[in-house]
């Protein structure tokens, strides 16, 4: 392979963004270092020099996530509604770093740059929570703070999953649950 058909602008981001387009399209099992490498027109070894194997992808992947994750978060501020909100459409739209994000097994969990990540999305949905007038959430914020999650979490698991009637407006559901669960 000759040096002009090596040289990419941005593989590692290129190779971030197929990855997540591909694990939302056929799950994580379905990639291949090798095949992004091949779709982004470099050699089957050139992505290693980023991420060395699938568990170094999938690990940058799920860091890149929760750095979009906490900015989303950042954005919607300053209400707990608002994260909520913000938190469920994260997810609806970027399924395939949503996956890796919460799937252990594909991660390095010790990674620093992902605990860093995790670190500033979870600080995020903490201020989310802090918004709360309700005396239990104020009582207990760490409580406050899981139970915050595990709503927006698993409503964001059963809408992708299709577990739940996906027929209505997922943003507006989460409204009305989120509601029944703390009072604004």
């Amino acid at each position: 392979m000759t040096k002009g058909t090596y040289h990419h602008g941005d593989l590692k981001a290129v190779i971030l963004g197929q990855a997540a387009q591909l694990v939302a399209e056929r799950g994580a099992d379905g990639v291949s270092l090798r095949e992004l490498a091949r779709a982004a027109g470099v050699s089957h070894a050139a992505p290693a020099h980023h991420f060395v194997d699938r568990r170094g992808l999938f690990t940058a992947l799920a860091a890149q996530g929760w750095r979009k994750l906490a900015a989303a978060l950042a954005d919607a501020r300053p209400e707990f509604g608002d994260a909520a909100l913000a938190y469920v459409t994260f997810a609806l739209d970027h399924p395939g770093h949503y996956e890796v994000m919460f799937d252990r097994s594909l991660v390095d969990p010790g990674n620093a740059e992902l605990i860093a990540a995790q670190d500033a999305a979870g600080a995020e949905l903490a201020t989310g929570v802090g918004t709360l007038n309700d005396a239990r959430a104020k009582e207990d914020p760490q409580a406050a703070g899981l139970a915050a999650w595990s709503l927006v979490h698993g409503f964001a698991m059963l809408w992708l999953n299709q577990a739940i009637d996906t027929d209505s407006d997922p943003v507006a559901t989460a409204q009305r649950v989120a509601r029944m669960l703390f009072t604004a």
